[in-house]
């Protein structure tokens, strides 16, 4: 099936955005394709493209979207596909519905042990577990799919939203989607990401995404760091009844891992002032509940 673009836009009408005099949108990234979950298209295109036939080697955690975009894709296209699964101790064990649903795509899952993941960027641990996994021809995509690649193939996301709106709201794990978002955005428009892991890290990599993209900065970002909920996987029953709520509201599904993070912060910062009465805000949902 080819890819839904441009993503459907739809107006969300909402009285706790409304009565701070706030417009919601809801850019739908999560029907471009009924496989690749989410916006996993944007990122994945260009770079199944250049694997060129090859094996797709790349990284990610237990619960990972990209990891099942990437299988689905894998198997769509007749590629051969190796996910890098963080964590060792998950070898042997029963594997998760979003596991599962990778094996069953046909990707072949290799663990390995938290240390060896978190350097994974390094070139000599980079070098050894693509040996480890046979695959030393494999064209490797980085955790989350967010190279230079990624970045220009997400940029037509703001393109897409010129003119719309005055802010544009996403959920960040990797920072690849806002960093292509905030360079196709028209001039006066402004990005804002809600990091979904704690840390504080995810602006060096946005500003060092841009740089490889694109030679440098692009367009007008930001990031709020608040709403991580304890970090990546986490939630809270307030986010849980949050979310649950918004689905009977707006008849949307809402994935609890981003897109639900991202929701409740664009709802907080409405609530405490931070757009002027009169703002367009476009809400990017960029992923759909996992499998069960």
């Amino acid at each position: 099936m080819r890819p839904r673009l441009p993503s459907p836009l739809r107006e969300a009408v909402d009285e706790r955005f409304a009565r701070h005099g706030v417009r919601l949108l809801l850019k739908r990234d999560d029907l471009i394709h009924p496989e690749l979950i989410g916006n996993k298209w944007r990122k994945l295109a260009p770079n199944l493209a250049a694997a060129a036939g090859r094996t797709v080697l790349t990284f990610g955690g237990a619960y990972s979207n990209h990891l099942r975009a990437t299988a689905a894709a894998g198997r769509l296209l007749g590629l051969p596909t190796v996910g890098v699964v963080r964590g060792q101790e998950l070898a042997g064990r029963p594997l998760n519905p979003s596991l599962a649903r990778c094996a069953a795509d046909g990707m072949r899952l290799h663990f390995v042990d938290r240390s060896t993941y978190r350097r994974k960027g390094e070139p000599e641990t980079l070098a050894a577990l693509v040996r480890a996994t046979g695959c030393e021809e494999a064209y490797v995509v980085p955790e989350g799919g967010s190279n230079a690649l990624a970045v220009r193939g997400c940029a037509a996301l703001g393109e897409e939203l010129r003119g719309l709106a005055d802010v544009v709201v996403l959920a960040c794990g990797t920072g690849g989607t806002l960093a292509g978002l905030a360079a196709g955005l028209s001039p006066g428009q402004r990005a804002l990401g809600v990091p979904v892991l704690r840390g504080g890290f995810l602006g060096a990599e946005v500003r060092a995404l841009q740089e490889e993209a694109f030679g440098g900065p692009r367009g007008d970002w930001a990031l709020d760091d608040r709403f991580h909920f304890g970090g990546y996987a986490r939630t809270s029953a307030e986010l849980d009844a949050f979310a649950a709520d918004f689905e009977q509201r707006h008849a949307l599904p809402v994935e609890r891992l981003y897109v639900a993070k991202s929701l409740y912060g664009l709802m907080t910062l409405a609530g405490e002032g931070a757009f002027p009465r009169g703002t367009t805000v476009a809400a990017v949902i960029t992923g759909t509940p996992g499998p069960s």
